[in-house]
């Protein structure tokens, strides 16, 4: 449901227009009766844990073993 309120409104009420956007609702603040921002319910599905960034891909491993100091010297580190 989406509703459209002035911003004093907001201002009156924005405790209870959060409970309502946690309900889903979608709400458009207005100034002098143009839109000026939108308050929206947070994602609370996606399930997250320290450190996940969410990557879905593989990568090769072997880019994080240590370097030889002939690679390192081959690479232009001072060994």
């Amino acid at each position: 449901m989406e509703r459209t309120i002035t911003l004093a409104e907001a201002k009156a009420h924005l405790s209870a227009l959060i409970t309502e956007a946690e309900a889903g609702a979608e709400i458009t603040v207005t100034r002098h009766g143009r839109p000026v921002a939108r308050i929206i319910g947070a994602p609370r599905d996606v399930a997250r844990t320290p450190g996940d960034w969410g990557w879905q891909g593989s990568y090769d491993r072997s880019i994080f073993a240590p370097m030889t100091d002939e690679e390192a010297r081959d690479e232009g580190w001072p060994v």
